[in-house]
């Protein structure tokens, strides 16, 4: 699917962008910046606000997404995996459901969305709703690639936005999501699944965690649809003795096997969160959650906040 050039903006100035000889240029007489492509995918970064360049984007330099000898992916795609999302595919059911209602064409917007969010697959197959996949890494599903903190859309552009796994991962979480609310419309929806307990997965782009208080308040312009969990107690305490394992070890190789065998001695924790991510006790020791909100002018109030702690205490 092509970008649709009408929601578009310059990350810089805000301001509408044009095709000009496979580049995107901005049409502020003030700004003109000029944004290049590179593998057919545009590169719209505001660099003095971010801590990515385009010139390492048109090097195909590597960011979050890290290409691994292919003997290695195929060995890991065949072992036990530790993770396990219990809710995602039933909650972007729910999302889906919620945009067929509205007056076509329906808008989507993901973010980090390089490779496929944990059930998304449907959304994005689904004829009715156009997705806009983007990140600030190449991965095969990257269309455009951008800086949260300065997402270059034009206002009230999208139905909805869809975030998962990615706002541990950048520098600023609340400026992230005043971006996701700029870009959504008045009654739009957004969609965010974000860990608790979990340990760096991300090398040097992994800075934050959310208990779920902390990330009811972080979409505190939002009125919740829905929120709970998505990776339950079972999934935290397997990927705990793991990295505890791993921690024994500076050897790459060492640790590689370590984190086999804790893969293929533990993987059945992750099972039970089938129960107990559907009971309020675990949201204390949840591995991650998940948050559906619909974008309202009213703003939740930290005692209304604290007043809905749902924990096993």
């Amino acid at each position: 699917m092509s970008l649709p050039l009408d929601v578009l903006a310059c990350p810089i100035c805000g301001q509408s962008l044009a095709n000009q000889d496979e580049k995107l240029v901005c049409q502020s007489p003030e700004c003109g910046q000029v944004f290049p492509s590179s593998r057919a995918v545009p590169i719209l970064i505001n660099e003095a606000n971010s801590i990515f360049d385009t010139s390492g984007f048109e090097a195909d330099e590597e960011t979050f997404f890290r290409s691994n000898h292919p003997i290695h992916e195929w060995i890991s795609e065949h072992l036990p995996d530790l993770s396990c999302n219990v809710s995602a595919k039933r909650n972007l059911e729910t999302l889906a459901q919620l945009l067929k209602a509205r007056q076509a064409p329906v808008r989507v917007l993901v973010v980090g969305g390089g490779v496929v969010g944990a059930g998304l697959d449907e959304l994005l197959q689904d004829s009715e709703i156009e997705v806009v996949e983007t990140d600030a890494s190449w991965g095969p599903q990257t269309q455009l690639i951008c800086d949260a903190h300065n997402l270059p859309f034009k206002d009230d552009a999208f139905d909805a936005v869809i975030v998962q796994a990615v706002l541990e991962h950048v520098l600023d979480p609340q400026r992230c999501v005043e971006e996701i609310y700029r870009v959504l419309k008045s009654d739009g929806l957004v969609y965010a699944d974000t860990p608790f307990i979990q340990q760096v997965h991300g090398r040097q782009f992994d800075f934050t965690r959310f208990t779920r208080l902390g990330h009811r308040r972080l979409f505190r312009h939002f009125e919740e649809v829905e929120s709970g969990v998505t990776c339950g107690p079972g999934m935290a305490l397997a990927w705990t003795a793991r990295y505890f394992m791993m921690s024994f070890f500076q050897s790459k190789r060492l640790r590689s096997a370590a984190s086999l065998a804790a893969r293929c001695s533990l993987f059945w924790l992750k099972y039970f969160d089938y129960y107990l991510a559907r009971q309020k006790a675990s949201f204390d020791a949840a591995s991650a959650f998940f948050f559906i909100g619909r974008k309202s002018p009213s703003i939740l109030s930290d005692r209304e906040l604290i007043a809905d702690y749902q924990g096993g205490f």
